[in-house]
């Protein structure tokens, strides 16, 4: 069993929606926050979204604010990434993390996290 697990990215034009998964381990998805990133190429990696471990407090970067949202399904141990109106600046390969104390770092990756998932690739064609 892995940590994390992502799932959900794709091709997908401009405009479009696409839903990212971030399946978690039991033994952690009650006691982390939980961050979606993402890496463009060329670029550093960034804190797209986070969901604190208790209150559900939601976090969202500025340039994905109205466009993602950030969700938590208790039942399934899985955090949905739910990206809408893509453009092909969001084109990165996204990856989600998990942290033992909460999302004060999601905006700086370098701090961030306890467990890395694998990646999935996302790809917003013009």
């Amino acid at each position: 069993e892995e940590p994390l697990v992502e799932s959900g990215g794709g091709l997908v034009q401009a405009g479009g929606s696409l839903r990212l998964s971030c399946a978690v381990s039991g033994s952690i998805f009650d006691d982390h926050a939980i961050g979606w990133f993402r890496q463009a190429p060329g670029k550093e990696r960034e804190g797209v979204s986070c969901i604190e471990k208790s209150d559900g407090r939601r976090y969202y970067a500025d340039s994905v604010k109205g466009r993602f949202t950030i969700s938590k399904d208790n039942a399934k141990n899985t955090v949905y990434l739910q990206m809408n109106s893509l453009k092909p600046v969001d084109t990165a390969f996204c990856t989600c993390a998990a942290d033992g104390l909460d999302c004060r770092w999601f905006s700086r990756p370098l701090s961030f996290g306890d467990y890395w998932g694998q990646g999935t690739q996302v790809t917003v064609s013009s």
